[in-house]
């Protein structure tokens, strides 16, 4: 199979066939939320007397167990095989499969990265009132195996995302619904819609702009909703026209934004050029004579030449003389030193972030 033929369209068929005309090592990053196994025995119906819409989807049927664990091991192998050495899965469930899931992931070679619990807050309650409510759903991100040394993780991405801290393995966010919710005739068009919310941080966090995902359980085309809105590329598998149809004509519906490569590139400190003070001299953002100033004023040194700086008598680094005015052992000296301009005080950090951009621009237009 050509498989660029194919980039940014749904495949109408069964999930494992079409995986099997897929060459080896094809995608970036693989989402998939399979059927839960989750049929209700018994009508539920809320105190208002009006029904509640379990899964009762034909796709959602399995006889037995053993046959739903076929199921699972046929498509997590075919997965594994298409997957890139350096890309990493997502599988969504419930406690209904998704510790069969696992089981069957570790059987054969997946290695956990995580286990993410989405907390919905706004679940649907438990109207028997004999358990407690089912709040949540639980995602596996693995690689490939225990071995694989690189795949993709955005961590700085997703330490922004939550306002400077750590991200945490438990997300909080809402049922999909109001007007993002696809429906017929005022009806869910699918029983078990993901929120784009959950989606939009599962694909900023492991993936980069063009990269290829493949969603095998497609359904109305959440993945490929925001797959297209962050500018990665997609493939969905989907065997019911129904939804096809829906997804179609959503993801068709969405006006991508403009193409900033700044604005959706995503970049670790680990991959961004080290900017010594000195070429912050080198380059002119600071200039031999200037002073640098603590952020109250009270603290004030001299640039020097060789990219020290010196207060009084003393000469030492950045570091070494922020620490020194203050009396203490260590300190980080590109969060204590500014610069004057034009009556502002301005971070030597926010320098230092202006020519690391200068250089990455120049790095990109040399190639």
């Amino acid at each position: 199979m050509d498989i660029k033929k194919y980039i940014n369209t749904i495949i109408q068929g069964e999930c494992q066939k079409v995986l099997d005309q897929f060459p080896e090592n094809t995608f970036d990053m693989i989402f998939a939320d399979p059927p839960y196994n989750l049929q209700l025995e018994n009508e539920l119906y809320r105190p208002n007397e009006t029904r509640v819409n379990g899964v009762e989807d034909d796709w959602d049927d399995f006889p037995s167990f053993e046959s739903y664990d076929q199921f699972t091991y046929e498509w997590l192998k075919a997965c594994k095989r298409v997957l890139k050495d350096t890309g990493t899965i997502w599988v969504i469930g419930t406690y209904h499969n998704i510790f069969r899931v696992g089981k069957i992931m570790a059987d054969l070679g997946f290695w956990t990265l995580n286990d993410i619990v989405w907390v919905k807050t706004n679940p649907m309650p438990n109207f028997r009132g004999v358990r407690f409510t089912n709040a949540h759903e639980t995602l596996i991100w693995a690689k490939k195996s225990k071995e694989q040394k690189k795949y993709t993780f955005n961590y700085q991405a997703m330490k922004m995302l939550n306002e400077g801290k750590q991200m945490r393995s438990d997300w909080y966010i809402p049922l999909c619904t109001g007007r993002e919710r696809c429906k017929i005739n005022g009806e869910k068009a699918h029983s078990t819609q993901k929120p784009e919310a959950l989606l939009y941080r599962i694909i900023l966090s492991s993936t980069n702009v063009g990269d290829l995902i493949l969603d095998p359980f497609f359904g109305t085309g959440t993945t490929g909703a925001v797959a297209k809105k962050l500018h990665r590329n997609w493939i969905g598998i989907e065997k019911e026209e129904f939804y096809i149809k829906i997804a179609t004509e959503r993801i068709n519906s969405i006006q991508a934004t403009s193409f900033d490569k700044e604005l959706f590139t995503i970049r670790s400190k680990r991959e961004a050029p080290r900017i010594p003070f000195g070429s912050l001299i080198e380059m002119r953002y600071v200039t031999v004579g200037e002073k640098l100033y603590s952020k109250d004023k009270t603290v004030s040194a001299i640039v020097c030449s060789d990219g020290s700086l010196r207060i009084g008598d003393y000469a030492g680094s950045i570091h070494k003389a922020a620490a020194f005015a203050q009396n203490r052992k260590t300190c980080n000296g590109w969060d204590f030193w500014y610069v004057e301009r034009e009556g502002q005080l301005i971070s030597i950090d926010e320098l230092r972030q202006r020519l690391r951009k200068e250089f990455l621009s120049r790095k990109e237009d040399s190639n």
